[in-house]
């Protein structure tokens, strides 16, 4: 049945691989289900209901993707968005979250036409390669410093922007023998 509705064999993979392949990236991106709240409930969304939400969108989007597509790619929110509505749209800008997640669903509607126009995908390769490893690279670093700033490794300073955390709880995370 699954090499009748996958066409595996075809694709040159197995029923064993795909599993596995499945559960590897179902580990990478577990992260999003914990982060994503803990961003978006600095807004004033309930945290909950952004766990819920969170868990609902990436497994409809990945079923869409491996089901109806049969393309292997995971789909989920994406944080670099979250953490821009959360720390700059909401927090920064001073709009409420109900107005700003009004405009995340009109631009949904813009990207979606743009992708039917084949709009997107021109403005995607008019982009040098180069930029388009930078701005990832850009995400990843912004994520990973919101990451060490809720974890209290980097606190904000008024000079340098960024500075090393000094709570001792921190201190005991790194002892070996303080672990437990």
């Amino acid at each position: 049945m699954l090499e009748n509705l996958f066409k595996l064999k075809e694709h040159g993979t197995t029923v064993r691989t795909e599993v596995v392949a499945g559960f590897t990236t179902f580990l990478t991106m577990a992260y999003i289900i914990f982060v994503n709240p803990a961003i978006l409930s600095e807004t004033g969304m309930d945290r909950g209901a952004v766990f819920v939400a969170t868990c609902l969108a990436a497994a409809i989007g990945c079923f869409v993707m491996g089901i109806l597509a049969n393309y292997p790619v995971a789909q989920a929110p994406g944080m670099g968005l979250n953490a821009f509505f959360t720390y700059t749209v909401v927090l920064q800008m001073g709009h409420t979250w109900q107005v700003a997640l009004a405009a995340v669903f009109l631009s949904g509607l813009c990207f979606i036409l743009l992708s039917v126009l084949k709009i997107r995908e021109w403005i995607i390769n008019s982009i040098p390669v180069s930029l388009r490893t930078g701005i990832s690279a850009g995400i990843g670093l912004f994520l990973a410093l919101i990451a060490l700033q809720n974890a209290g490794i980097v606190v904000a300073h008024p000079a340098t922007l960024v500075a090393m955390g000094t709570s001792p709880h921190l201190l005991l995370r790194w002892l070996p023998w303080a672990s437990s």
